[in-house]
């Protein structure tokens, strides 16, 4: 055989072989990468789940807190009623 015709063989297998090295190696990149996109878009989620989470904790504390202010506002004003009826009671005997 040719000595060019051999080199020529040599030359399209190694450029197949390295080609196919870093194809793989490219590949193997991409997966880590997506691996690691990954992994933080997770992360992100858990984040916003945990924000979600304290903020329903919250909601429900606040809700907690108008039900007990409303329920002290109606007091409130049945003893303002209850004092405008004495008032009134002792405006028409003369008491004032």
């Amino acid at each position: 055989m040719d000595i060019t015709v051999i080199f020529s063989l040599i030359a399209a297998i190694s450029g197949i072989i390295l080609g196919w090295a870093g194809r793989s190696r490219s590949m193997r990149q991409d997966i880590i990468q997506e691996a690691g996109a990954e992994a933080l878009q997770r992360a992100d989620v858990d984040y916003i789940k945990r924000g979600v989470d304290d903020i329903r904790l919250e909601q429900r504390v606040q809700g907690q807190r108008i039900d007990a202010l409303s329920e002290r506002v109606t007091r409130v004003e049945e003893s303002a009623k209850q004092a405008h009826k004495r008032l009134d009671r002792k405006e028409e005997t003369g008491g004032i």
